[in-house]
C-alpha cells in the first residue's frame, strides 16, 4: 500500500500534538512497523490517549482534508503486533462512536472493511484467538456493515461468515463476545446469499439455541439473536429448514410466555422481534400449515386481544393481525360459478377475445377457486388499476406505459373507410343542409318540424306488455295496527287493477297501479285508484307546465323551501276496500286536511305490481310502521268512521323535479329491455331525487377501524359456532332468490333496472357477506352495486360486507361514503339519497380468486369492502348503491321531459343512432339555435356552426358521468341568455348513454358483449359494440366532409381519485415524459389543447388542473379520447373524469359530491365552451360579451411554445392509509409504486401564456 502523505486542514493548527503523533505514525515504514513495535505501541498509546481525552482531536483527525484515518488504517494493515492492533482497534471505535454515519462513510470509503475483515481471517488462525482482538473487531464490524453496502459480499468472499459462526459456536455462554458476533451475524444475513449459507451451516439451530423464555437477563442479546433469526428466515429454504425441525410452535411458545410474564410492557421489542420470525415463516405455504397445525391462530388472536387498550402496543397487534390474515385458509366464494347470474347469448364469439376463453373452459373445470388455491408464496400484488378511466389490466410502474413510437404520436391523415359507405350517415346531419323553407318563424307551434323524434317512448313500449311493478307505500292509522303472523304473509296476493289496460301511445293518463300487500287487508278485494279531485293531470307529463322551469338552476329562495315544499304539494290515491275488512280496522282511512302530510304510522310495501299479472314478491316485513311524523293527523275524521279505506300518500315532486315524472318513468320502464327481464321498479327511481340542502363530509376514518373487523373476521375462524351461514337471498336460484325466514334476517332485492346483488348471506344476527354479480358474459368487474334491503329492526348497528370486490385500494378507505334512499324519509317529503355508512375500510379477505378471473395469477384474493349503518324507521324500505342510480329510463325520461322544455328559438332532435345487442334504442341528440330567418346569411351561419361532439356513461358502473350530462342537457335546454348564445356558437352532436345494455343491466364495466366498450374504438365491430361502431362512424363521416369536431369530450367516472379532471392528447408532453429523442419539429404543436381545461379549472370549483395530464399511454391506444384524436384529428379530445368520491382542494374541500356538484359541473362545462369560442373567434361573440362574466381577456390560445410540465398521472391519488395493516397487508403490498414525480424541465416560460399553461404546482401533494 503507498503511504499516505500526511496532510492537514486550513485552519487546523500544523502544530497540533495528534498530528504530529499521526506524522510520526506515518513515517514508521511498513518494516519499521514490524521491527520497532514498541514505538508503534506507544504512538498508538498516545494518539488513544488524546483521542478519548479531547473532543477536538477526534474532530481534527476525521476533519475534511486531513489524512488522518488514511495513515491509521495503513498502520493497521501493516502491524504485527497484537497490542499495535488493539490500540488503532480501540482508537477507530472512539472516532466512529460518535459523529454519526459521516465518519463511518469515510471509514468505507477508504477500504476500512476491506481491511477488519482481512485481520479477522488472520487473527482466527491464532490458536488459540484473542478474545479482546475478536471483541473489538466485531464490535467495530458491526457499526460499520450497515453502512456498507457491499458489506454481505466482502464478508463471504473473504470467507469471514464461517469465522463468526465458528466463534459463536465455540462461545455461546460467552455473553461478552456473543453480542457483538451476533450483531455481525445480523449484517451478514440480511445478504439472501450468506442467509442460506449460514443456514446449511447450522445457524438457525444456533439461534433457536440462544432464544428462550422469558428472562430478565441478556435481553439486549435475545434481541439481537432474533433480528438475526427474523432476517435469515426470510430465505425460504430456512424457512422450510425451522418448519421441519419444529421451530413453528417453540417460537409460539416463547411469544406466548413473553406475553404472559412481559406484564409491564418492557420488552416490546423481543415480542416484536419473536412475531417477525412467525411473520417471515409463514411467507410459505409450510410455514402457514405448520402455524394452523400449531394453533397458532387462537395464540395469537387472543394475546392481541389482550394488548388491543394498550396503544403503545399496536405494533404487536397489527404484526400478528397481519400473519393471522396471512394464514387464515383461503374460502371459495360461495358460488356455483364466478360467471355472471345471467347468461346472454351473442350473435358471434370472437376467438381468443376473452368470452371464447370463458367458454372453452373444459367441463368440469371449478372457475371459482384454483385446484391449489394457495401459492407458494404470498407475493405482492401486482395489480393495481389506477389512471383515468382506471381499468389497466395490469399495472406498468413508472412510465412503461407511455407511448414512445412517434408514428403512432402522430394523427394519421387518411380516411380508414370509403365515402360511399359512410353517406348513410349523412341522415344524422340534417342541419347541415337544412334549408327551413317551409318553417314559420313566427308560430312558437312550428317548432316542432324541427324535431323529427325517432327516439319515441310509443315505438318503445309497444315492444314489451309484460307487468311492471311500481314500489309504492300505505299509510295506517296509528291505533290498533295488527300484526300477521309470518304464515299470512306469505300468503299475501296481489289485486287485480282496475281501468284500462296501460297504454302503449305516449302516457297521457295515469297508468293504472296496484296496492302493496297489506297484511291485515283481504287484497284481491281492494283496488288503487286515482283519487278524482286530482283528475289525470297530477300525472300527465304536460310540456307546458314545465317550460317555466327550464333553467338549470333553481332560485335560492326556493331550494331553502325544498322539503317544506315537498311534504305540501302531495297527490293522492286511495285504497277502496270492496269487501270485508280484516279483524282490527286495518283499512280504514287517514286523511290530512288542506293538502298537509299525513303523519301517520306508515307500512311500507316496496314495490308495486303495474299491469294485472300477479307476481310473486316478499317485501318489506309485517306489522305496523314507524311514525314518520309527530301528530295524529284527522285520525277520527269522517273516512275513518266509514271505513272507506286508508289514504296513501305520494308527494310529487313534479315542482321541485321538473325533468322527473313517475308514471312516465313506468311507462318507459315498458320498452326497456333486460336479460333478466325484470317487472320491478326500484323506488328511488320512481319517484327521485332531490339533493339534499346539507353539505355532506367525507367521512373521518376512526383510528383501528379496519383492524376491528378484520379481528371479527378472524372469530369466524376461532368461533365457528357463532356463524349463522345462512343464505338470505340468491339469484342463482331464479324461482325463488328472497328466501323466507323466520323474520330473523333482512329481506334483499336487486331484481330491478340497474340492480346488482347476486348473494347475501347472514353470518352472525347483525351481520350480512354481499356477493355482487359478474357483468353479464363475463366473471369479473365487481364494484357496482344497487340493491333494497327490507325487514330491519330500528337501532340496531348492522354491518354490511361486499365480499368479492377486485380493485386494490379504494376510496372508501379515504372518507367515500354508500349511498342509501329511505321509502319512509321519501313519504315523508325528503325524496333523496344520503351518503351514509360508519367503519367504512376495503381491506383483501380471505376469499380466494382464481387464476380464471384474476387473468391467470394464481394466489390473488379478493377485497372487501365493510360499512355498518343503522336504521331510523321500522318497516322501512331502503336502498343501497355505489353511487348516485341513473337508469336508462330515467335517460328517456328526461330526454322527453327536455323535449317538453323547448321553445321555438331551440333546434332539437333526437334521432336513434341505433339499437343494441339486447334491443334498447341508443338516442343521439342534436342541439343548436334556430336560424334567425330563412335568409341566406342566416342560414349559412347556422350550418357552419362549429360542432362539439358529447358522449358519456360507455362504463356503466360510473353513474355520475348521466349526473354531469343531465347538467350538460338542461343547461343546453335552458333559456338563459348564456345557454342561448352557446346553441348559437355551436352544434351539438350527444350520445348520452353509449352503453344502454350495460346501464339496465347492472353492469360495472362491459356492454352485453362483455367487453369494456371504451377499449374497442380502433375496430368496433357492427354487431357487437354497435353503439361504438356507429358512433365512430360518425365522427368519420364529419372528418370526410371536412366537419371534424372542435371539441370532443367523453364523460366518464373515477374511484380512484378526487376531483374533476381531464385527460387529453399531446405529443409533446408524451414525449416529455419518455426517455424517446424527438426532433424540434416533431414536437411542433398547438397549445389549444390546454385552454378548455385551464377554462374549466378557472371557474368550475370541482375541476382540478393539476389533475389534468395529456399524456398518451399504449394502454389507452383504443379508447374514445385517444382514437378520436389520433384518426378523427380532433386536438381538443378528451375524457373527462369526475370522482365518485369528492373534492380535496377548492370550494367543495373536505366535502363528498353529490347530483347538484355534478350536474353543476355539466353546466360549467357548456360555459367553458362559450369562453372558449370567444378566445378562438374573438370577433364572433363581441355581440355577446356583456353575458361573458369572466375576468378580463382570459387568455391568448394559437401559440407555438413550449407549455408547462403535466402530471403524469399513473398513481393513484392517495398514500397507503396511516394503519400499519393497510388494506393488502398480508401479502405485503408495496407495489403501489411511490410518487415518482414525472414532471418535466420547462423548457420556456413565455409571459403571454401564463394564464393558459398550467405555471402552477402541478404534481400531486
Amino acid at each position: 500500500m503507498n503511504k499516505p502523505k500526511m496532510t492537514t486542514e486550513k485552519g487546523v493548527p500544523s502544530n497540533s500534538r495528534v498530528l504530529m503523533l499521526l506524522g510520526q505514525l506515518e513515517k514508521m515504514s511498513g518494516e519499521a512497523m514490524v521491527t520497532d513495535a514498541e514505538m508503534a505501541r506507544q504512538l498508538t498509546a498516545k494518539i488513544l490517549h488524546l483521542i478519548q481525552t479531547q473532543e477536538k482531536t477526534r474532530k481534527e483527525v476525521m476533519s475534511k482534508g486531513s489524512s488522518g484515518m488514511e495513515v491509521i488504517l495503513a498502520s493497521l494493515e501493516n502491524t504485527r503486533d497484537l497490542q499495535t492492533i488493539l490500540n488503532i482497534l480501540y482508537i477507530l471505535s472512539e472516532l466512529l462512536t460518535v459523529g454519526g454515519g459521516r465518519r463511518v462513510g469515510v471509514f468505507v470509503s477508504k477500504g476500512g472493511t476491506g481491511i477488519l475483515l482481512q485481520l479477522l481471517i488472520t487473527a482466527s488462525k491464532e490458536s488459540p484467538p484473542s478474545e479482546e482482538l475478536m471483541l473489538q473487531l466485531h464490535s467495530l464490524l458491526a457499526k460499520v456493515g450497515p453502512k456498507d453496502r457491499k458489506f454481505g459480499v466482502k464478508a463471504r468472499l473473504n470467507g469471514a461468515l464461517n469465522v463468526t459462526v465458528n466463534l459463536l459456536k465455540q462461545n455461546l455462554q460467552n455473553t461478552k463476545l456473543l453480542l457483538p458476533c451476533l450483531q455481525v451475524l445480523r449484517v451478514y444475513s440480511t445478504n439472501s446469499v450468506n442467509a442460506i449459507s449460514l443456514g446449511k451451516n447450522g445457524v438457525v439451530e444456533l439461534m433457536f439455541k440462544i432464544i428462550g423464555p422469558y428472562s430478565k437477563k441478556n435481553t439486549s442479546l435475545l434481541k439481537v439473536a432474533l433480528d438475526t433469526l427474523g432476517a435469515l428466515l426470510k430465505s425460504k429454504t430456512n424457512a422450510r429448514r425451522a418448519v421441519d425441525r419444529a421451530h413453528v410452535p417453540a417460537l409460539l411458545a416463547v411469544y406466548q410466555d413473553w406475553h404472559r410474564n412481559d406484564t409491564r410492557q418492557r420488552h416490546m421489542l423481543i415480542r416484536k422481534g419473536l412475531l417477525a420470525c412467525l411473520r417471515n415463516i409463514t411467507n410459505i405455504k409450510l410455514g402457514r400449515k405448520a402455524f394452523i397445525e400449531a394453533d397458532g391462530m387462537r395464540v395469537l388472536y387472543n394475546t392481541s386481544t389482550e394488548c388491543l387498550p394498550v396503544r403503545t402496543l399496536d405494533p404487536l397487534v397489527n404484526t400478528s393481525s397481519l400473519i393471522m390474515r396471512k394464514c387464515f385458509p383461503k374460502n371459495r366464494l360461495p358460488l356455483p360459478t364466478i360467471k355472471s347470474a345471467f347468461h346472454y347469448q351473442l350473435p358471434h364469439v370472437p376467438a381468443g377475445g376473452p368470452v371464447a376463453q370463458m367458454y372453452n373452459q373444459p367441463p368440469g373445470v371449478d372457475d371459482v377457486v384454483d385446484e391449489s388455491d394457495d401459492n407458494e408464496e404470498t407475493e405482492a400484488d401486482t395489480e393495481n388499476d389506477t389512471e383515468n378511466e382506471e381499468d389497466e389490466k395490469d399495472h406498468r410502474t413508472g412510465n412503461d406505459d407511455i407511448e414512445t413510437d412517434l408514428n403512432k404520436l402522430r394523427p394519421k391523415e387518411s380516411h380508414s373507410r370509403p365515402f360511399e359507405e359512410l353517406r348513410v350517415y349523412e341522415r344524422f346531419f340534417l342541419e347541415l343542409s337544412e334549408d327551413f323553407q317551409g318553417y314559420n318563424f313566427d308560430c312558437p307551434k312550428s317548432a316542432s318540424t324541427t324535431s323529427s323524434s325517432s327516439f319515441s317512448s310509443s315505438s318503445a313500449a309497444t315492444r314489451s306488455t309484460r307487468p311492471i311493478i311500481v314500489p309504492t307505500a300505505q299509510a295506517l292509522p296509528p291505533k290498533r295496527v295488527p300484526v300477521p303472523t309470518p304464515e299470512e304473509e306469505c300468503h299475501l296476493t296481489k289485486g287485480q287493477h282496475t281501468g284500462p289496460p296501460p297504454s302503449v301511445s305516449p302516457p297521457s293518463a295515469p297508468p293504472p297501479t296496484l296496492p302493496a300487500p297489506l297484511p291485515p287487508l283481504e287484497l284481491d278485494t281492494i283496488h288503487l285508484t286515482t283519487d278524482q279531485d286530482k283528475k289525470d293531470d297530477a300525472h300527465t307529463p304536460s310540456p307546458d307546465r314545465n317550460t317555466t322551469s327550464s333553467s338549470q338552476t333553481r332560485p335560492p329562495s326556493q331550494e331553502a323551501r325544498l322539503e317544506q315544499e315537498l311534504v305540501r304539494v302531495l297527490e293522492r290515491v286511495t285504497l277502496e276496500g270492496e269487501g270485508p275488512l280484516s279483524a282490527g280496522g286495518g283499512g280504514r282511512g287517514v286523511e290530512g286536511g288542506g293538502g298537509s302530510p299525513v303523519n301517520a304510522t306508515r307500512h311500507i310495501q316496496s314495490p308495486l305490481l303495474l299491469g294485472g299479472i300477479a307476481t310473486r314478491r316478499v317485501g318489506g316485513g309485517g306489522g305496523g310502521g314507524g311514525s314518520a311524523g309527530g301528530s295524529d293527523c284527522g285520525s277520527e275524521g269522517p273516512e275513518e268512521e266509514g271505513g272507506e279505506g286508508a289514504v296513501l300518500e305520494v308527494p310529487d315532486t313534479a315542482l321541485l323535479l321538473p325533468l322527473h315524472d313517475p308514471d312516465l318513468y313506468v311507462a318507459k320502464v315498458k320498452g326497456t329491455h333486460s336479460v333478466p327481464q325484470y317487472t320491478e321498479v326500484a323506488y328511488p327511481d320512481y319517484f327521485g331525487h332531490v339533493a339534499p340542502t346539507f353539505r355532506e363530509h367525507l367521512l373521518e376514518r376512526v383510528y383501528g377501524v379496519q383492524r376491528s373487523k378484520i379481528f371479527q373476521d378472524i372469530e369466524r375462524l376461532i368461533h365457528p359456532n357463532d356463524i349463522l351461514d345462512k343464505v338470505v337471498y340468491d339469484l342463482d336460484i331464479p324461482s325463488c332468490p328472497v328466501i323466507d325466514d323466520d323474520g330473523e334476517s333482512l329481506k334483499f332485492n336487486s331484481q330491478f333496472e340497474s340492480g346488482n346483488l347476486r348473494k347475501a348471506v347472514q353470518v352472525r344476527k347483525y351481520e350480512y357477506d354481499l356477493i355482487l354479480n359478474s357483468d353479464i358474459n363475463s366473471n369479473h368487474y365487481h364494484q357496482w352495486f344497487y340493491f333494497e334491503v327490507s325487514g330491519m329492526r330500528v337501532g340496531a348497528t348492522y354491518r354490511f360486507n361486499i365480499i368479492n370486490c377486485e380493485k386494490s385500494n379504494s376510496q372508501f378507505n379515504y372518507g367515500m361514503q354508500v349511498l342509501m334512499y329511505s321509502v319512509q324519509e321519501a313519504i315523508s317529503g325528503r325524496p333523496r339519497w344520503v351518503r351514509t355508512g360508519s367503519d367504512i375500510c376495503y381491506y383483501k379477505n380471505h376469499f380466494s380468486r382464481s387464476s380464471i378471473a384474476a387473468g391467470g395469477q394464481k394466489g390473488k384474493s379478493y377485497y372487501t369492502m365493510s360499512f355498518s349503518t343503522s336504521f331510523s324507521h321500522k318497516d322501512d324500505v331502503c336502498y343501497f348503491a355505489y353511487h348516485y342510480p341513473y337508469t336508462y329510463s330515467t335517460l328517456k325520461m328526461h330526454l322527453s321531459k327536455l323535449e317538453a322544455l323547448r321553445t321555438p328559438q331551440i333546434y332539437l332532435r333526437q334521432d336513434v343512432l341505433c339499437e343494441t345487442l339486447g334491443g334498447n334504442s341508443c338516442p343521439l341528440l342534436t342541439i343548436t339555435a334556430m336560424p334567425e330567418s330563412t335568409s341566406n346569411d342566416h342560414i349559412c351561419q347556422f350550418r357552419n356552426r362549429p360542432l362539439i361532439f358529447l358522449s358519456a356513461r360507455v362504463h356503466p358502473g360510473e353513474t355520475n358521468a348521466s349526473w354531469v350530462m343531465k347538467g350538460t342537457l338542461e343547461f343546453l335546454m335552458g333559456t338563459s341568455p348564456l345557454a342561448n348564445s352557446l346553441r348559437e356558437a355551436y352544434i351539438f352532436k350527444i350520445v348520452p348513454m353509449l352503453n344502454p345494455d350495460g346501464v339496465i343491466n347492472g353492469n360495472h364495466r362491459c356492454s352485453l358483449s362483455g367487453e369494456d366498450l371504451n377499449r374497442q374504438w380502433q375496430s368496433p365491430n357492427l354487431e357487437l359494440h354497435p353503439t361504438i361502431y356507429h358512433t365512430k362512424s360518425l365522427l368519420q363521416y364529419l372528418a370526410h366532409i371536412q366537419r371534424a369536431p372542435l371539441v370532443f369530450c367523453d364523460y366518464h367516472g373515477h374511484s380512484r381519485k378526487k376531483n374533476v379532471f381531464m385527460y387529453g392528447c399531446s405529443v409533446k408532453e408524451t414525449v416529455w415524459q419518455s426517455n424517446i429523442s424527438a426532433t424540434s419539429c416533431d414536437l411542433q404543436e398547438d397549445l389549444g389543447y390546454r385552454t378548455l381545461p385551464k377554462i374549466l379549472s378557472q371557474m368550475a370549483p370541482a375541476f382540478s388542473m393539476a389533475s389534468c395530464s395529456f399524456v398518451v399511454e399504449r394502454s389507452k391506444e383504443s379508447t374514445a379520447r385517444v382514437v378520436v384524436w389520433r384518426e378523427i384529428g380532433v386536438q381538443r379530445s378528451y375524457t373527462m373524469e369526475s370522482t365518485l368520491c369528492g373534492c380535496d382542494q377548492g370550494k367543495y374541500k373536505g366535502l363528498q359530491i353529490g347530483t347538484r356538484e355534478l350536474e353543476e359541473m355539466g353546466a360549467q362545462f357548456c360555459v367553458a365552451l362559450l369562453r372558449l369560442k370567444r378566445l378562438t373567434s374573438p370577433l364572433g361573440l363581441r355581440n355577446h360579451q356583456h353575458l361573458l362574466d369572466v375576468e378580463s381577456d382570459l387568455m391568448e390560445t394559437r401559440c407555438k411554445v413550449a407549455s408547462s410540465p403535466t402530471t403524469y398521472v399513473m398513481e393513484e391519488d392517495e398514500p397507503s392509509f396511516m394503519e400499519e395493516v393497510d388494506y393488502s397487508a398480508e401479502s405485503n403490498d408495496d407495489e403501489a409504486d411511490p410518487d415518482n414525480d414525472h414532471s418535466s424541465e420547462v423548457h420556456e416560460n413565455p409571459v403571454h401564456l401564463e394564464h393558459l399553461s398550467d405555471t402552477e404546482t402541478n404534481h400531486r401533494d
